[in-house]
């Protein structure tokens, strides 16, 4: 499974200052789920990172989710996240939001992408609904 390819004691890909082991690790590998929106989104951007496709085609919500998802030619590589807010996303609540900026290359040539990303909890977790393109 490509989530297992990060060195386990290596710093998470999804910048939160942890260890892939204590922070995506778990999530991509289904040993847990993620307990709000913020977390989801920084996991699946590891599994972006990672191309671990079947994970975010799992936590995609079935309503926007694409039939396929096919990273194995993709060359983007992904450099850093920063997460600017969340809004509600808790485990209590049933919707969230999180803006945040990626950074990444691509053909070498540095670009960002900032979204306000939408997520709703189901009774099977977090799950990602759809993002609006911001400008940087």
């Amino acid at each position: 499974m490509p989530a297992l390819f990060h060195p386990p004691f290596k710093p998470c890909p999804c910048g939160s200052g942890r260890s892939f082991q204590k922070c995506c690790g778990p999530l991509l590998s289904g040993e847990a789920r993620a307990s709000s929106a913020e977390q989801l989104m920084r996991s699946r951007y590891t599994a972006f990172v990672l191309k671990h496709q079947m994970y975010l085609l799992q936590t995609w919500h079935e309503s926007t989710r694409p039939a396929t998802l096919d990273l194995a030619d993709d060359t983007t590589r992904w450099e850093s996240l920063t997460v600017h807010h969340s809004e509600a996303g808790q485990p209590e609540d049933t919707t969230g939001t999180v803006e945040f900026t990626a950074r990444f290359r691509l053909e070498g040539k540095r670009h960002q992408m900032r979204e306000n990303s939408t997520f709703i909890r189901t009774e099977t977790g977090w799950k990602y609904v759809q993002g609006e393109q911001k400008s940087p």
